[in-house]
């Protein structure tokens, strides 16, 4: 008897408040007793849940939309209603831990993940947008856009975002590849914000790269609202520009000062994205263009440039760090890497890639994912509310640049000015047999000629980690280093250690590569697969691991590698009886494939031996 209150006050939720639920009822249901309104409501969003993946699915299978709109959700916000109503009424009837239950919980998820999940970016290459302006153009008769230069290609897209006229005319004439960006802003169009996220730029270098993804997006909305009779679902998607080399890193501020100097192109991000630019940094192509210490540190003045930019306009800004999984693409702990940013960089927000064997190493488990996802949080609010510290000095900046120029001018004399290089890389590393196994979502190369400036940066980092060498994360420290000693430099170099972030975690994450590689297992690879005549350029290529190894050792104060992290130490140790066995049967297999290129058993072989080695190295993608 004593629990009938708590049960007549569920009852009476059960007949539930009329000034909210009883709207989404069925007239001729109200007043009536034996009802509970909460289920029928509940029991209609189940029914449009279910509609909606069935409609889903027969879209993705071809077959036609035969569902009414009223038969399905399109947005989180149609989901939302009934289940906020439902929350409400709950509370009005007094019925709080029902409310406050597993409802809240499901409202919470649906507003988190929207009816997706996780949205899609996409991602283009700029010169791609580029040969369809100029197909573009040149159908119209005024100019090939290619050759203009940036103040007329900003002032003609500035004037057609601005007009109300269609640009691309029916007839246009278009080569597939055309074709196929054209097409791709139709379907996103047609598919909305609600389900896709960002569109980034590859190899952005221009305001003028922005404002072509921008025109390609408007163009797109007028042909498909016309198609389907109503205006596109959602809003256009945040175009993202992603610099990556080292002389667009240099180039970003003013880059992005020129994009918010115009009218037209602030006023849509405060009309539609409320104050708001992302900005993507690549970390692989830079690290492959000038090693990575001279990536990491135009990285870190980038992040400074363009955060100063925005904030000169009042524009919020996101960065979206592209990295991989290998230190030489940016790779290593998450929380150290945002303690290291520049301060103000990052502001409450933050983007960052996860790729490769790291998606599964750091979310395969829940209870690892929940992890992950708290270092995540922590070090955002840490970096928002507590900035790491800055270069003490002038004279740190003045060091670091000293360090970054030498550093960048050797690496390129091995890796782009020694004729010998190439040949040595194909012969002394998988990276040939590499693009013939199916373990990629994309080529290993852009294009097949043009060295190692085509070759894409994770087959790159792959091959040089499958022979323990893993050259692209140190080459080019060691000559930095050693000029900044001669010049007196090494009690700088010790201070900035110490209390300078950005240079220790630097520092740190190629001492951890240093510690993973074994220049005895290099040389068996160079002995073995390697053209006497080359061979030479290993040698010199181990005395530089040596000298880098010495360096950071003095500049760490460390007596031997990793003397700071004896979980890693001991984690390597206990990995050495499996890879060293692996790397003595990838060499011999390699010898033998490149004999018989068409057998397949050395083929699977091959690929038993490239999944070991990764798996024992770890930070390899």
């Amino acid at each position: 008897m004593a629990n009938q209150p708590g049960m007549r006050k569920k009852a009476s939720s059960e007949s539930i408040n009329k000034s909210s639920v009883d709207k989404l009822l069925n007239p001729s249901l109200l007043g009536r007793p034996d009802v509970a309104p909460y289920r029928i409501v509940l029991g209609h969003v189940r029914d449009k849940l279910v509609n909606t993946r069935r409609r889903l699915e027969e879209l993705l299978e071809g077959l036609t939309d035969n569902y009414d709109p009223s038969e399905y959700y399109e947005t989180a916000e149609q989901l939302l209603e009934p289940l906020l109503l439902c929350h409400e009424s709950m509370e009005e009837c007094g019925s709080d831990t029902l409310a406050d239950g597993r409802l809240a919980d499901f409202i919470r998820r649906v507003a988190t993940f929207g009816m997706t999940l996780m949205k899609l970016d996409l991602r283009q290459e700029s010169d791609k947008h580029t040969e369809a302006l100029d197909a573009i153009t040149e159908f119209l008769e005024i100019g090939t856009y290619s050759q203009w230069d940036e103040e007329k290609k900003l002032k003609f897209l500035t004037t057609e975002l601005k007009g109300k006229r269609p640009l691309i005319p029916p007839s246009l004439e278009m080569s597939p590849e055309v074709r196929e960006v054209l097409d791709t802003f139709h379907v996103a169009a047609g598919i909305g914000s609600n389900s896709l996220g960002a569109y980034v730029i590859s190899m952005a270098s221009e305001a003028s790269d922005v404002l072509a993804v921008e025109l390609f997006q408007k163009e797109a909305r007028l042909v498909v609202s016309g198609d389907l009779g109503r205006p596109c679902p959602g809003k256009t998607l945040r175009v993202v520009p992603l610099f990556e080399t080292v002389k667009d890193l240099r180039d970003a501020g003013r880059v992005i000062r020129k994009l918010l100097a115009i009218d037209w192109y602030r006023e849509h991000l405060i009309a539609n994205h409320q104050g708001h630019q992302e900005i993507m940094l690549g970390y692989s192509d830079s690290g492959k263009d000038a090693g990575r210490l001279t990536a990491a540190w135009e990285l870190y003045k980038a992040q400074e440039d363009v955060v100063a930019a925005c904030k000169g306009y009042n524009i919020k800004v996101t960065l979206f760090h592209g990295r991989g999984g290998s230190v030489g693409r940016g790779g290593g702990p998450m929380y150290l890497a945002i303690q290291s940013q520049p301060p103000g960089s990052v502001m409450g927000s933050l983007r960052v890639t996860e790729q490769g064997e790291m998606v599964q190493a750091k979310f395969g488990l829940p209870q690892t994912a929940v992890r992950q996802l708290e270092i995540y949080t922590t070090a955002v609010l840490l970096a928002t509310l507590h900035p790491p510290n800055p270069p003490r000095s002038a004279k740190w900046r003045d060091v670091m640049e000293e360090i970054s120029e030498q550093s960048c001018k050797h690496y390129r004399n091995v890796v782009y000015q020694n004729p010998e290089f190439i040949p040595y890389f194909h012969e002394t590393t998988p990276e040939a047999e590499l693009g013939n196994l199916n373990i990629g979502s994309r080529p290993t190369r852009r294009k097949q000629s043009g060295g190692v400036s085509q070759l894409r940066a994770i087959p790159w980092i792959f091959a040089w980690t499958q022979t323990r060498s893993v050259l692209p994360a140190w080459l080019g420290l060691g000559a930095g280093l050693l000029t900044a000693f001669k010049k007196g430099h090494k009690d700088d170099l010790q201070s900035m250690y110490r209390e300078w972030p950005f240079f220790q975690s630097t520092i740190d994450l190629i001492e951890m590569v240093l510690a993973k590689a074994d220049l005895s297992i290099a040389k068996h690879y160079e002995e073995v697969l390697v053209a006497p005549n080359r061979q030479q350029l290993g040698s010199i290529l181990r005395e530089d691991f040596l000298s880098t190894e010495r360096c950071v050792l003095q500049v760490s104060g460390h007596q031997k590698l990793s003397e700071n992290n004896k979980t890693l130490r001991r984690l390597i140790e206990s990995r050495l009886p499996f890879l060293n066995p692996l790397n003595m049967l990838q060499v011999e297999v390699l010898r033998r494939l490149r004999q018989d290129e068409t057998n397949e058993k050395l083929r699977d072989a091959l690929l038993i031996t490239i999944n070991g080695i990764a798996a024992g190295m770890r930070n390899t993608g």
